[in-house]
């Protein structure tokens, strides 16, 4: 059988982490990207490779290597991404970018790279790692969840478009999963609060949020990079995947019940409030 070869952006740890491990135990050639090289996993069957995809030359190369080495890429797993969390008003511009630039224009270009190949072999697959929160919403994550439901929309414009190839593009919605995620999100938000801002004890409240909405979470990254795995090779691919019902569910309720969702987060913010006072 022929070697199968899975680009994993996003590597060095969480998610990515996992599932270059999976992907390499069952017999992948697997080519793992991240800006720190050094925390990608060792393993047999990975080639560490250096990427930052917000930066344009990076992407360029990387796929070129790895394109170079392996003459084909099976599977694009773009995982790479972030939570950029502060209030709307104030994050400066600058960081606004670099979020679309992680956790969206890095994904298309790297898609816009690997695709002629996989025309060319009539066979690939898309896998892009978005969240609930591209359909779900909380306070400070304007940007973050506006680059989710961005990834998602373009994945399934992506997906028509490269079907008849032997293409298929398909997105994997992650829901509270044990890593730093929480952490990161709510240290930018921190940074990224005016001195004498009015939104501190918004902050202050989503902190607390995250911080039990992490503690409550019981998948683990492994648990994810299962499904990863399954949108990888599942014979015929589904246009969304997700860890546990509860995650699907909750989606299908902010999709179809928005006011609903905004209630109950109105609702879980005034508890925060008062109990803060």
């Amino acid at each position: 059988m022929a070697e199968k070869i899975a680009v994993i952006t996003g590597a060095s740890n969480g998610m990515g982490y996992e599932a270059a491990k999976l992907f390499a135990s069952k017999g992948w050639q697997v080519y793992a990207g991240a800006r720190r090289v050094e925390k990608i996993p060792t393993e047999s069957n990975i080639t560490a490779l250096k990427l930052d995809v917000t930066d344009s030359k990076s992407n360029h190369d990387f796929i070129a290597q790895i394109l170079e080495k392996a003459g084909k890429i099976d599977v694009l797993v773009n995982n790479a991404g972030y939570g950029e969390y502060g209030p709307t008003e104030e994050i400066p511009m600058e960081n606004v970018r670099k979020q679309f630039e992680t956790n969206f224009f890095g994904a298309v270009e790297l898609t816009q790279l690997v695709l002629p190949s996989m025309r060319a072999q009539k066979f690939g697959r898309i896998v892009n790692i978005s969240s609930i929160g591209g359909d779900l919403y909380m306070p400070l994550g304007a940007f973050y969840h506006a680059t989710k439901a961005a990834l998602q929309q373009w994945s399934d414009v992506l997906d028509l478009e490269v079907e008849p190839f032997g293409i298929r593009s398909v997105v994997v919605q992650p829901g509270g999963t044990q890593s730093s995620w929480a952490t990161i999100a709510v240290e930018n938000a921190e940074k990224n609060l005016h001195e004498n801002s009015p939104y501190a004890a918004l902050v202050s409240d989503v902190k607390r949020a995250l911080a039990g909405f992490e503690t409550h979470s019981t998948a683990t990254s492994a648990d994810l990079a299962r499904i990863f795995y399954k949108a990888a090779t599942d014979i015929r691919p589904k246009r969304r995947y997700f860890n546990a019902f509860g995650d699907k569910a909750t989606v299908y309720i902010a999709r179809t019940m928005p006011n609903v969702l905004k209630f109950g987060l109105k609702t879980i913010m005034k508890r925060l409030e008062k109990s803060r006072k």
